[in-house]
């Protein structure tokens, strides 16, 4: 079953980052993939633009509004 990674305009969360990964999972588009470990204890993994992956370290927190088409990084 196919598992979709694509951030939604009505998604809603926050949380740290913990991973980042690129794949090709089509063989020919390059994606960027962070985990990121929710306020709430859980784990989510969301495809990212290319920009965004390269300006992420781990610890760094990302925050994901409602009605937004990416989430942003969150100033420290």
């Amino acid at each position: 079953m196919f598992n979709s990674r694509k951030v939604r305009a009505g998604d809603v969360w926050n949380g740290i980052v913990v991973d980042k990964t690129r794949s090709m999972p089509d063989g020919s588009n390059l994606y960027h993939y962070v985990e990121v470990r929710l306020d709430d204890g859980t784990s989510k993994k969301a495809r990212i633009e290319k920009a965004l992956w390269e300006s992420l370290t781990t610890g760094d927190r990302l925050v994901k509004e409602e009605g937004t088409t990416a989430p942003t990084k969150a100033p420290q």
